[in-house]
């Protein structure tokens, strides 16, 4: 299901497009548009203002890729096709949630070049905070996996690609504001507390616990 989920992505414009979109972004608010995320303007060695921008961006980029993973199936009927297999629901659903996650990693890896670029713009070279880096960066790749679960969970809500695309985004909002944010900028600051780690996979897996139990409740009637 994995391997089946992620090469589905690959075969549609749906992974370029939402990866391209979401890398040009981070790319034009860093160097091009001015303001307080410019690297430019800001004079300093830093890339504070990638892992400022993403979780905002990233709120519609998880909800973008998930969408369709119970949504389509269930409107186009393939769900029913796929459910004849001897594959256990629990599987199915994580297999989708594991596809998902890792195209999200895929795009979050090229934005590795932006660190790059400071290090050798540095003066003098190389005098950056990498210890923050790693861990702002481990704080997105966490975040992300909360996102996506909840993108996922949205999807088993409704049939509408459309719907479920809204409900994640604003779920993955209110959440964050209420209280992924804190455990985020915990992480962003380099140390990498276990609390907060815990917390962002607790929330994927309760939210792909939730889907399975919706998706079997589904069922059943």
């Amino acid at each position: 299901m994995f391997r089946k989920e992620l090469s589905y992505y690959f075969s549609t414009p749906i992974a370029y497009i939402v990866i391209g979109l979401f890398l040009l972004a981070v790319s034009l608010f860093l160097w091009v548009i001015p303001g307080q995320w410019n690297i430019i303007e800001s004079g300093y060695a830093q890339v504070d203002g990638l892992f400022q921008i993403s979780p905002w961006l990233l709120m519609l980029v998880c909800p973008a890729l998930t969408m369709r993973l119970f949504a389509e199936e269930r409107q186009s009927g393939t769900w029913l096709l796929l459910r004849a297999q001897p594959i256990p629901l629990w599987k199915i659903v994580v297999g989708k949630y594991m596809a998902a996650f890792i195209l999200i990693i895929i795009a979050l890896l090229p934005c590795i070049v932006h660190y790059f670029i400071v290090f050798y713009m540095a003066e003098p070279m190389g005098n950056i905070d990498s210890g923050q880096f790693v861990g702002s960066f481990m704080g997105l790749v966490f975040l992300s996996a909360s996102f996506t679960g909840i993108g996922l969970l949205c999807s088993t809500l409704t049939r509408s690609q459309l719907v479920a695309f809204i409900l994640g985004a604003v779920s993955c909002f209110i959440l964050y504001w209420a209280t992924l944010q804190e455990h985020y900028s915990s992480i962003s600051r380099g140390v990498v507390d276990l609390r907060d780690v815990v917390f962002f996979l607790s929330v994927a897996i309760i939210a792909v616990v939730v889907s399975i139990l919706i998706m079997n409740r589904a069922e059943q009637r």
